[in-house]
């Protein structure tokens, strides 16, 4: 008796960490771009077409940006709060791959894509362990628990 009570309690208690994380969704953030000077474009998520970008621009997961010749950005990822600076050099492109956060436990995540170019980040201390900011490159990944640093990407001739 005492071996099936202690097996419906073991059920009981799967099938609640089980719902408990069906719950669980993830929530969109956004990139704001709060400076910038000379010729920079966005390709939004969905859209064929560049676009020119404006102060306080809003841009999503899946949007492109794209900085010309004596150009650059500034932008600001928002969760809970300014978490990350981005300044994006000239001649270079970036993806913004993932922006979310967790609504159960607030974990952020935060990917992004540099294809070409140069960017300087200056990351905010993770919100909690389950968060993650990684950039990637043609040739690499890098994960950031919170600093200030510049990634770099060439072309190839």
């Amino acid at each position: 008796m005492k071996m099936k009570i202690f097996t419906y309690i073991c059920m009981a208690v799967f099938v609640m960490i089980m719902s408990s994380q069906a719950y669980s969704k993830e929530i969109p953030r956004v990139a704001k771009v709060v400076e910038l000077e000379g010729e920079v474009e966005a390709k939004l998520s969905g859209q064929e077409n560049w676009v020119p970008v404006q102060k306080n621009m809003i841009l999503n997961q899946g949007d492109i940006i794209k900085t010309k010749s004596k150009s650059f950005a500034l932008i600001i990822l928002n969760g809970s709060g300014e978490t990350s600076e981005i300044e994006i050099s000239e001649n270079s492109q970036l993806l913004i791959l993932e922006l979310m956060t967790d609504d159960k436990d607030g974990a952020q995540t935060t990917l992004l894509d540099l294809a070409i170019g140069k960017v300087l980040i200056r990351a905010k201390e993770l919100h909690n362990e389950n968060s993650k900011f990684e950039i990637k490159t043609p040739t690499s990944v890098v994960g950031v628990r919170g600093t200030t640093f510049s990634v770099e990407v060439e072309a190839l001739e």
